[in-house]
């Protein structure tokens, strides 16, 4: 994969995100407690839904911060190389995830 294929990729993902946060805005909201809903199990399950929301949320973000670097690594011409160790990070785990900073040995702590 080459780094523009990569920025391609990356830029396609981030776009997605931006998608899904937009469409699911309005269930990280807060839950508030309405007199004529079932009872306490509504609210219960209202609020495990926004717990649920919350955490894909940041998730998304997390994800977005890896672009985000990923693509500040292409325009300094890094990608591709290990953060860590500096070594070239495989291609297979480049076609994989594109916005990945380490190599393997790296990435599971060897």
């Amino acid at each position: 994969m080459t780094s523009e294929e990569a920025r391609t990729r990356l830029l396609a993902r981030r776009a997605e995100l931006d998608r899904e946060d937009a469409a699911n805005s309005d269930s990280r909201d807060t839950v508030e407690l309405q007199q004529d809903s079932v009872g306490r199990l509504s609210r219960m399950d209202a609020m495990q839904q926004q717990a649920m929301a919350q955490a894909t949320e940041r998730r998304r973000q997390a994800e977005r911060l890896r672009i985000t670097a990923a693509l500040a690594r292409i325009e300094e011409g890094e990608w591709g190389w290990c953060t860590a160790c500096g070594e070239a990070i495989a291609a297979k785990r480049l076609e994989h995830d594109p916005s990945t900073p380490t190599c393997l040995s790296c990435a599971s702590g060897g």
